[in-house]
């Protein structure tokens, strides 16, 4: 809580004044442009799921409203999720990091036994009507677990620690790796070098991270690692021409249709031109002609829809949320918060960066989603909780 001194009744004869503390609501910090650019973010990905799926569904002769229903749903649970999760200190999280780490691993082992696969991704699990991707709960875990490890270090990360974070951030990246979910490991990656570079990591440990990170890389790709259509995802945007299929379209049907997807999201985006077509007027949205529109090519209805000027406005929403997170990390009262507000500051710009880039074809189709416009309640969750991180340490900024 904050203090504030506010004068008391004078005392003695000299007229001197005593001064008592005065406790100022938390709720006052709370910063509101956070929050506002998330429920507006949250407010554009519910209707832009409506737009996506509306058409598909009633072809399907289901309800055209069911599955806006269910990301309405998960925005209203999210944003009391990110409520409650600003009511307890911070620091109580990162001392609960060990066992919420270790509950995280064990929901993406218990994938490979009860896990649903979709799309070649066995990264689901489901519970009822509902499916929970617990590569999403890891960011979050991963986030609060490393800056609880580089916390006490005081900016000076020694190559020990630098072998600790690296053993805490593979962990995770090696089981959804095993999913199939390459976008998700590589956003863990990212959030693990954000972090490190504001905890004070030493130049020379970077550049021996960043050598390593190559060689794997390189190694990754020319030993058979990866699997054809992964090596496609990642490497066609580079190499393939408009409109040619790919060359292992039988052996790989989902790989198929990368450059499709590709060609489809660019004519959409074009389509908008300038204005765009209108809320539920695009005719490449309401045709379906690209695939997974209401998640990974999510960025490609707004483009259509609200044109270049649509499209600006919702880049500066994230924009907003960028800065005022930033913010929150240099003004907050200690390093712990300082890398709790980057872990996710990371985690935003990284998705934000690839998932419309790809849509674009200027980056890997790697199966990003968009922070809260992409269909998915266990991403809108998540979203939500990670801005809730944020405006914790935020409030807390004169306890």
């Amino acid at each position: 809580m904050a203090l504030t001194a506010l004068p008391s009744a004078s005392a003695g004869t000299g007229g001197a004044v005593a001064r008592r503390p005065v406790v100022t609501p938390l709720w006052r910090h709370v910063d509101v442009l956070v929050v506002a650019a998330a429920a507006a973010l949250s407010a554009t990905g519910v209707v832009m799921v409506y737009a996506t799926t509306k058409n598909p569904l009633a072809v399907a002769g289901l309800n055209p409203q069911a599955t806006m229903r269910k990301e309405a749903l998960f925005a209203v649970i999210g944003f009391g999720a990110m409520c409650l999760v600003a009511l307890v200190d911070y620091h109580k999280y990162l001392s609960w990091a060990p066992v919420l780490y270790a509950g995280s691993i064990l929901m993406l082992l218990a994938t490979f036994a009860v896990g649903h696969q979709t799309l070649g991704a066995q990264s689901w699990i489901q519970v009822g009507s509902y499916q929970v991707e617990p590569s999403e709960v890891v960011k979050v875990t991963l986030v609060l677990s490393l800056a609880a490890l580089l916390a006490g270090r005081k900016g000076q990360v020694s190559g020990r620690m630098l072998f600790l974070v690296l053993g805490l951030s593979v962990v995770p990246f090696l089981l959804i790796y095993k999913q199939d979910a390459l976008g998700s490991a590589l956003v863990l990656a990212v959030v693990m070098v954000g972090m490190l570079l504001l905890a004070g990591t030493r130049g020379r440990h970077m550049v021996a991270l960043v050598l390593v990170a190559a060689v794997g890389i390189g190694a990754v790709l020319q030993l058979g690692v990866l699997k054809q259509y992964q090596k496609d995802r990642l490497t066609t945007f580079l190499t393939a021409p408009p409109g040619v299929a790919p060359v292992n379209s039988q052996a790989d049907p989902y790989a198929a249709t990368i450059e499709y997807n590709l060609d489809q999201a660019k004519a959409t985006i074009a389509d908008g031109g300038l204005t765009g077509k209108g809320l539920f007027r695009g005719p490449q949205t309401n045709l379906s002609y690209v695939p997974n529109q209401s998640t990974d090519f999510i960025f490609t209805a707004v483009a259509e829809q609200f044109g270049f000027v649509g499209s600006s406005l919702l880049l500066a929403l994230f924009a907003l949320l960028i800065w005022r997170t930033w913010r929150a990390a240099m003004l907050s009262r200690d390093l712990a918060g300082t890398l709790v507000c980057i872990g996710v500051l990371s985690m935003l710009m990284f998705q934000v960066f690839e998932n419309v880039g790809m849509t674009m074809g200027i980056m890997p189709v790697a199966g990003i989603t968009l922070p809260f416009l992409s269909y998915g309640g266990s991403s809108m969750l998540v979203d939500w909780v990670a801005v809730g991180l944020v405006v914790n340490v935020g409030m807390r900024r004169y306890s």
